[in-house]
């Protein structure tokens, strides 16, 4: 069986919950208060990053890592497409959220003397890619894949994370709605992530 180690309020680790609940598989999640690790943690992964996959003698901690090997492992349903350009144009997606986007999380997180430079980034980020939205449902087009699970977890944090899009970015938040009603996104959700929106 599997085993995720799983930060209660880590987006990355929240990227892995959503996944194994979509695939609807036999999994067991460990919740890991983020600021008191457990000293088995840091044998899996010496950094102390999450999530942490563990599957006999595999151990995967990077999210995104992650996921395209639950995907791959479990492929039904596919998150992520079976074309390979879309896969690749996925993949791009995937990289440029880490650098565009994620990038900036652990500053507002830290709250360090770059908090308002990366509230501004991420709030610009999201505004830029919100008229995708104008003509599809999901970020690839008619079908939920991983780019929106890797983007779910940010969108539900902006109101916690202090960011206020602008109006144009209307439906960018109209598309998180969708994502947010998914019966596997509300299931994969910690107590402390649902308090994070009230």
């Amino acid at each position: 069986m599997m085993t995720l180690y799983s930060g209660t309020t880590c987006p990355y680790s929240q990227r892995c919950r959503i996944v194994l609940f979509e695939k609807g598989m036999d999994f067991e999640v460990i919740d890991v208060d983020v600021s008191n690790k457990p000293d088995d943690l840091i044998e899996l992964s010496p950094d102390g990053r999450l999530p942490v996959l563990v599957e006999r003698d595999l151990r995967l901690d990077i999210s995104n890592i992650i996921n395209e090997y639950i995907d791959e492992r479990f492929p039904h349903p596919q998150l992520m497409p079976a074309d390979p350009v879309m896969r690749a144009r996925a993949r791009l997606f995937l990289h440029n959220f880490e650098e565009q986007l994620f990038s900036h999380i652990a500053d507002i997180e830290k709250e360090t003397r770059n908090a308002a430079k990366a509230r501004i980034a991420i709030r610009d980020g999201l505004t830029m890619i919100a008229p995708i939205f104008t003509k599809q449902p999901y970020m690839l087009g008619e079908e939920f894949s991983m780019v929106d699970v890797a983007i779910a977890p940010l969108l539900w944090r902006l109101n916690h994370y202090g960011i206020e899009l602008p109006k144009q970015a209307a439906p960018l938040l109209k598309y998180a709605e969708r994502i947010f009603s998914r019966p596997a996104y509300i299931e994969a959700m910690t107590p402390s992530e649902k308090a994070m929106r009230k």
